[in-house]
């Protein structure tokens, strides 16, 4: 057995784990397992050292390494582990140098730990080609930046990411060129704050522009999807791909994190709640079929129950679908941290309201797709997803295909046909 990658978070870490993969086999490391961490919450920092633990309990004698973003920010805690026997940066993880000097550590007994470099020195992003899917995927990520320039007062990622850097559109042009000519029907653009693409490139070129480069220069590629934005930064290029180009799809995934005008101060984000909802309108006027998701944080620091309600009421003033939901937990070294804090009962109270405003909101758009004829990815045996992003129970299909069929009805949870 060689290396097996734990993956926890963001799509973008879901595309770096086969670079790791790729990069660690090919430095020679065996019967390995490397925990690829996220740090968004502590939540999810908790989730990353029980796996650790339950994994060495299943095989005693495979070598533990930690990367990823907690692995970043938190490199001494993951060192302390009995379990570990290495920690890897989180911009390290991406450089086959690391993996070579991980393997030779091991060799000779090196007991020193930690290897992790100063992330906030990483000026410059290459591109990692991919060439390790499995042909046939149906859906794959191209990471087309990392990092992040914001400050949110919440958010201990531009300590695990650093600044924001972009990879030139050349290159991934041709990445997705190649990952379209190995078949793979659907790919995601990918990134930390994915709007602010290009602003260290020469001739600062925007996400929107990548976009149309995309579209234009990769006719054989059947469905370009963009993961999550920062809707106050979407240019007008971006806009008028969504508008123009059935092969950019209608869903959206927004960064809103709140519905209240204090709330986004106190946390140093840069769009009000009217700009959300204007947003939503003029995409919905330009593509009317258009789907939102959106992440919402329940429980910020000062958030009062009449603030809550706004970002709850914010679920259908913006018409959203998919809502991902963070109970807000205090980040070591953020602004945020240091704020009053809302109780925990609190906190888990607001998170489930709206969460269950998300699932009826889902379940509301399900029912209205009943009669509609959408474009269907087959994702595995028996499922697949519309152009929207909506599941679909579906039989007797080719994984990787994009079928057309008419939509009979719903069970609540997916649509079938």
């Amino acid at each position: 057995m060689a290396v097996d990658i734990v993956t926890f978070g963001c799509r973008l870490n879901a595309f770096e784990a086969e670079v790791i993969r790729r990069e660690a086999e090919a430095a020679g490391l065996e019967d390995t397992i490397v925990i690829n961490s996220c740090a968004v919450t502590n939540e999810a920092v908790a989730q990353a050292r029980q796996s650790i633990r339950k994994l060495k309990r299943e095989r005693p004698e495979a070598r533990i390494i930690v990367t990823g973003c907690a692995a970043q920010t938190q490199s001494g805690m993951f060192a302390d582990m009995a379990e570990v026997d290495r920690v890897v940066g989180n911009d390290d993880k991406m450089r086959s140098q690391a993996w070579r000097e991980t393997r030779d550590a091991f060799d000779l007994g090196v007991s020193e730990k930690i290897a992790v470099s100063d992330i906030m020195a990483v000026t410059e992003m290459a591109p990692h080609l991919v060439d390790g899917y499995a042909r046939g995927l149906p859906r794959v990520f191209v990471q087309v930046q990392n990092g992040c320039d914001h400050r949110c007062t919440f958010c201990i990622i531009p300590f695990g990411r650093g600044n924001s850097r972009s990879v030139p559109m050349g290159a991934v042009v041709e990445q997705v060129r190649m990952l379209a000519e190995r078949g793979h029907a659907e790919i995601v653009l990918t990134g930390v704050d994915l709007t602010s693409y290009g602003a260290d490139l020469p001739g600062a070129p925007k996400l929107g522009m990548l976009t149309k480069q995309i579209l234009r220069h990769v006719p054989e590629l059947k469905r370009l999807r963009i993961s999550s934005i920062d809707s106050i930064e979407a240019d007008d290029d971006l806009l008028d791909a969504v508008a123009a180009d059935a092969r950019l799809m209608p869903h959206l995934h927004l960064s809103l994190q709140s519905g209240d005008d204090l709330i986004l101060k106190r946390m140093k984000r840069r769009h009000s709640r009217q700009d959300a909802i204007a947003f939503c309108d003029q995409v919905r006027r330009l593509r009317p079929d258009v789907v939102f998701g959106a992440d919402i944080i329940a429980g910020f620091p000062t958030e009062t129950d009449e603030m809550f309600s706004r970002s709850l009421d914010l679920v259908a003033e913006c018409g959203l679908t998919f809502l991902h939901v963070f109970p807000y937990s205090p980040r070591p070294g953020t602004p945020a941290a240091k704020m009053p804090q809302v109780a925990g009962g609190a906190i888990k109270e607001r998170a489930k309201r709206l969460r269950a405003a998300g699932e009826a909101a889902l379940r509301q758009r399900l029912q209205a797709e009943i009669g509609a004829t959408r474009e269907v990815l087959i994702e595995s045996e028996g499922q697949g997803r519309t152009e929207h992003y909506l599941p679909v129970a579906i039989a007797g299909e080719r994984v990787g295909s994009v079928v057309r069929r008419v939509i009979a009805g719903s069970d609540g949870e997916r649509l079938t046909t």
